[in-house]
């Protein structure tokens, strides 16, 4: 059997975790489940650590997207400023 990292606790994350570095550390979970050699009690914290994860990058996202603009176009087909974005 390979030597196993220890499961991550399922602490809070930090609030400056970058999303990469986070998408990172989830897909790194995602990959040790699907190999299913993970014992169950070890499946279940970094499950939880998925999730956390999952929740941070969700809304990084979120954040991200209050930000962005769109270019508004007047009547004359030319750039006219900016918006907010309307993701709904």
């Amino acid at each position: 059997m390979n030597a196993q990292r220890p499961a991550a606790p399922a602490e809070a994350l930090p609030d400056d975790l970058p999303f990469e570095r986070a998408m990172e550390q989830l897909e790194e979970i995602v990959r040790r489940l699907e190999r299913g050699d993970v014992p169950l009690d070890e499946s279940v914290a970094i499950y939880e650590r998925g999730e956390a994860l999952k929740r941070h990058c969700e809304a990084l996202l979120k954040r991200a997207e209050a930000r962005i603009q769109t270019i508004a176009i007047g009547p004359d087909g030319r750039a006219a400023g900016t918006a907010p974005l309307d993701i709904d």
